[in-house]
């Protein structure tokens, strides 16, 4: 392994707070990026409220594990932008960053005197990188943005739930994620520009947008037909038999991909080989029509196989499979052990805990989970002192009025 980490000549400031914005600087940081978080004196990243909850000492005070997980590898400040002084520091900090990422409502940061058109003045070569629910240009750019709002209007609620059944929201906060992908893929691009320009840019990115970006042919599938997509469940519009089948204690998925995934399903599996001449499924426009038919078939089939039966043989024949599960079977899945997508780590005040792992491998300069989520504060003296240059007497200074 090198001795080197991927990001670590980068220096960001994170403005960010609960998800969208916190998950792209948290990759940033995995992957070496000197990250430091910026909060609000007193009161913090929203998510320090956020359950769920462990007691971090016998008096019964307690800490949020959801911020503990999103936050670990950064450097943590307290910082009132709303005063002269914190302004101040904030250029000053500009003045040796590489990258400055928020995901405040558009316009907030220019209203504190803090936009890129400033900052851009103080350090040509600063990337900026916001990440909001609509971006910031458009008819609805001044709206707040939630995970939710841009599931709903992105179109990916309207393509998942039950047939029949009502628009559903993804389990998790996907479009959050989402807009965390793609505002650290812009800042990355943003970075090789850079070297290519010298110059810094904007990247700004839109919840909303990533989740449209995220229903791939959907748009593709109406423009050429007319049709609405509708909810199918677990069931793929291209594809088919690709879905989820019940067996004796669960429920599996079989992606039969293509011709001859479904010709070997029928043939080596099922030993139903009229299924492939059946006018009904001899191509996939027939399967997509017939897609109970098909189930009905599969289902009967694997009724007295058990998940783990059902997925070595359907493997054995080299058709794709697996079973669904939850998260205690992902914790103990062996694969998942071994591509570390769970670390444990010591946490100052809440003892052993467990993180998400990073899902991005880079085989020379890995990433990886070193440092816990800091304490509010936890690095003013640090960053102001170490970074800025401050005297005892300045750092008390400011500390008093509340500047940070």
């Amino acid at each position: 392994m090198a001795g080197y980490m991927a990001l670590e000549n980068l220096t960001v400031l994170d403005l960010t707070r609960v998800l969208a914005g916190p998950f792209c600087t948290m990759m940033l940081a995995d992957m070496g990026a000197h990250v430091i978080k910026i909060e609000i004196p007193g009161s913090g990243d929203d998510t320090r409220a956020y359950p769920p909850f462990r007691e971090k000492n016998r008096n019964g005070e307690r800490e949020s594990l959801y911020f503990a997980n999103i936050n670990r590898n950064k450097k943590g400040v307290t910082l009132n932008l709303k005063t002269d002084a914190g302004k101040e520091l904030f250029k000053r900090l500009v003045e040796q960053a590489d990258i400055v990422v928020e995901n405040y409502r558009p316009g907030v940061m220019d209203k504190l005197g803090l936009g890129y058109d400033v900052l851009q003045q103080i350090n040509p070569r600063i990337i900026y990188a916001a990440v909001s629910g609509f971006g910031s240009y458009g008819p609805y750019h001044l709206r707040p943005g939630y995970d939710i709002l841009s599931q709903a209007m992105g179109g990916m609620m309207a393509i998942t739930g039950p047939q029949g059944g009502p628009p559903t929201r993804a389990g998790s906060a996907l479009g959050d994620i989402l807009g965390g992908l793609h505002v650290t893929i812009g800042i990355l691009a943003a970075i090789n520009a850079r070297t290519i320009t010298g110059k810094g840019q904007r990247v700004d990115i839109s919840l909303m947008d990533s989740v449209i970006a995220a229903t791939e042919n959907t748009a593709i599938k109406y423009l050429e037909t007319g049709q609405i997509p509708q909810r199918m469940g677990n069931r793929y519009a291209a594809v088919s038999p690709y879905d989820a089948f019940r067996c004796k204690d669960g429920v599996i998925i079989i992606a039969a991909g293509n011709q001859h995934l479904y010709e070997k399903l029928c043939n080596e599996v099922l030993h139903r080989p009229d299924m492939i001449t059946d006018p009904r499924f001899t191509d996939m426009p027939g399967r997509l029509k017939n897609q109970d038919d098909i189930q009905a078939v599969i289902e009967n089939f694997l009724k007295d196989y058990t998940m783990q039966q059902a997925t070595e043989l359907i493997l054995s024949k080299g058709i794709p499979a697996g079973p669904i599960l939850d998260i205690s079977q992902i914790l103990a899945d062996p694969h998942v052990k071994e591509r570390e997508m769970f670390v444990e780590m010591d946490h100052p005040t809440l003892g052993r805990i467990t993180v998400n792992g990073c899902a991005i491998k880079l085989m020379d300069t890995r990433p990886s989970v070193r440092t816990p989520a800091p304490a509010l504060g936890q690095d003013n003296r640090e960053i102001y002192q170490g970074m800025l240059g401050l005297t005892d007497e300045q750092y008390s200074a400011l500390h008093d009025s509340q500047v940070f």
